[in-house]
């Protein structure tokens, strides 16, 4: 591959240019970002890409373009761009919800370019090219979504890069997609922002000074919730179908503890939790995380 061009250098967008670089992948990368923060950040890294600003000129000479911007730019770059796309070039994102920002692409995006959505679960609470690590997908599952018009040969190309990168890779829809990570993924963020703001709320109301005695649980929480927050408006605006689905279980299950814990029903309530232990065994079983307590964290 001669040239790679990354349209957002955060989090991701900076863990891709230490990866490719270090694993030879380019003989050029182009690095396109707007935030004039994050600008002087790359600069002072002295990350092993190069800095544009003409995006237009660039992105006619790029063989493979990655968009790690929010989704709600999508549409913007994609009028922006579109008259420098080719047919040749392979276009990919790492958004976190397919369904409406594959609309997007479809409505918008000029005919006969090949974009297949990429999502690499790999994102963190923290964001910004301070952050990124050229080993942030080692292991990490990278979700390849295919359409019905799908560039086959682009997405073997696409496939290997993941691999490359370190990811496991598995290739899906995009309705299978966000109906599962409306659940894996996108409730639980919801759930912390929740938690964190009833804390909040509840330490304004009785007057306490809780938050400095903050348990494992609100600690934990207090984690997901810091993270990027135009990002999670964007998935939590793009999958709402999905995520209204999910807090509606949420909700049914939460007023079922609610009943036993009122009714002290001893059994129902033990079965619940004895049940839901076994969630935790089977993502240490998979090597989705480590079996020590406290996250493993010192």
């Amino acid at each position: 591959m001669k040239n790679v061009l990354i349209i957002g250098c955060g989090l991701l967008g900076s863990s891709l240019v230490k990866r490719i670089a270090k694993k030879k992948l380019a003989k050029k990368i182009f690095i396109f970002e707007k935030s004039k923060k994050n600008i002087s950040k790359i600069k002072r890294l002295k990350l092993p890409g190069t800095l544009v600003n003409k995006l237009q000129e660039v992105v006619a000479k790029s063989n493979l373009i990655i968009f790690c911007t929010p989704m709600s730019e999508y549409k913007k770059m994609i009028l922006r761009l579109n008259n420098n796309f080719n047919s040749k070039q392979i276009i990919t994102d790492v958004g976190s919800s397919k369904i409406e920002s594959s609309e997007i692409i479809k409505r918008n995006l000029k005919k006969k370019i090949s974009w297949i959505q990429s999502h690499p679960i790999a994102g963190s609470e923290v964001s910004g090219p301070e952050h990124g690590k050229e080993n942030l997908f080692e292991n990490k599952w990278c979700v390849l979504i295919k359409n019905k018009k799908i560039n086959m040969k682009h997405l073997k190309f696409l496939n290997s890069f993941w691999k490359k990168m370190g990811s496991k890779t598995v290739i899906m829809n995009a309705e299978r997609h966000d109906k599962i990570f409306s659940i894996t993924s996108h409730l639980p963020h919801l759930i912390a922002y929740n938690l964190v703001k009833s804390a909040q709320d509840f330490e304004k109301k009785q007057k306490y000074d809780l938050i400095k005695y903050s348990a494992g649980g609100l600690r934990d929480f207090s984690r997901i919730a810091a993270s990027n927050e135009i990002m999670w408006r964007d998935i939590f605006f793009h999958n709402r179908k999905n995520v209204s689905s999910a807090i509606d279980i949420f909700i049914k299950n939460l007023e079922s503890f609610k009943t036993d814990i009122n009714l002290k029903n001893n059994k129902s309530i033990l079965k619940k939790l004895i049940q839901t232990k076994k969630v935790r065994s089977k993502i240490i079983k998979l090597k989705q995380d480590v079996n020590k307590p406290d996250f493993g964290r010192d």
